[in-house]
């Protein structure tokens, strides 16, 4: 389920075929902006990677392993830039008044990492996700399908920005999951705001890239940063950054839960190319709800893990739709 102004909104099946796992967003059109909760609150072990030179984050360091606390109540998903980290709190709000969180002497902690993408004047800079939207997005949180495209924390990503804004693609958020049999499945959902190309691993196929002369045609991104002609654009350079999380129901420690946060990123770069530059801040956060027994083959939750994180990437840009005057990939096909 979604919150949202106006717009349509496509339905997928991913991260929330995790049981115990709810997904909501919130979702403003007229400001390009929104964000996306992933609901955990039975309390489930968490970890994360975070990559690129510009991240915005919040409670990250708690998950690291060596740190006393594990259990993990929401995720947030942000637009808004570091404003956006904000809406964190309407999660924690929604939870506390639930009596869901860590018991901490009398009170009750709800533990809320979260990540923020820059979205900042793709229609304004002056709206942005707080308190109140989070809040909002938790309570439109459910277990089934999932909304797609320019919505949630996806609502005012842009990818294939070598060229700058006007040459760019819409970005959004996708899910995704992988079935490995006898009832393990490894889900993923990610919000895509790149400055590079996104790419299906699949095919090699370039899903998303710079617009050549702001036309329907696209550029590989990577061969255009690697060439000795390519000029580098100042305006690509700061409004960008994919996030995501990658959840299983299996029983994790919270070192192989880091683990597969970093093998999330390996996802991201099969997709996304290239990644984890000077103006990315790429943030994955991993999820165990521990419903299954620890696999006895953990490199499979890992392969998984990448898997179903380049799945959602792609899924979240062909279902992106145009805003701001950025088109989607869907709309470019069409012309």
């Amino acid at each position: 389920m979604a919150v949202t102004k106006n717009g349509r909104e496509m339905q997928g099946e991913g991260v929330t075929r995790v049981r115990g796992l709810r997904v909501g967003h919130y979702t403003d059109r007229e400001g390009a902006t929104g964000c996306t909760v992933v609901l955990c609150e039975a309390g489930t072990v968490g970890g994360v990677d975070v990559r690129g030179a510009s991240p915005g984050t919040r409670e990250t360091d708690l998950l690291r392993p060596t740190q006393r606390v594990s259990e993990v109540h929401a995720v947030l998903l942000s637009g808004g830039s570091a404003f956006g980290l904000d809406a964190a709190g309407g999660v924690v709000r929604f939870l506390e008044e639930r009596g869901i969180g860590l018991r901490v002497g009398g009170a009750i902690v709800p533990i809320v990492p979260a990540a923020i993408l820059f979205d900042l004047g793709l229609v304004t800079s002056k709206v942005r996700p707080g308190p109140d939207e989070g809040y909002a997005a938790c309570l439109a949180a459910r277990d089934g399908p999932v909304a797609e495209g320019s919505v949630g924390a996806g609502t005012g990503a842009t990818v294939g920005k070598l060229l700058g804004p006007d040459y760019a693609v819409k970005g959004g958020i996708g899910t995704a999951c992988v079935d490995l049999g006898g009832g393990l499945v490894v889900g993923a959902i990610a919000a895509v705001n790149a400055i590079g190309g996104v790419y299906d691993p699949g095919t090699g196929e370039v899903v998303a890239g710079p617009r050549v002369d702001g036309g329907a045609q696209m550029e590989d991104s990577l061969e255009m940063l690697t060439s000795p002609d390519f000029v580098p654009r100042a305006t690509a350079a700061a409004a960008n950054t994919t996030i995501g999380v990658v959840a299983t129901n299996a029983a994790l420690t919270k070192d192989q839960v880091n683990m597969l946060a970093s093998a999330a990123h390996d996802g991201l770069a099969l997709a996304v190319r290239p990644a984890h530059l000077t103006g990315d801040g790429d943030t994955m956060f991993a999820l165990a709800t521990g419903e299954l027994e620890a696999p006895e083959h953990f490199n499979r939750v890992l392969a998984a893990g990448a898997s179903s994180v380049s799945q959602a990437i792609v899924r979240g840009v062909r279902r992106a739709t145009g805003l701001g005057g950025i088109p989607g990939v869907g709309e470019l096909a069409s012309r």
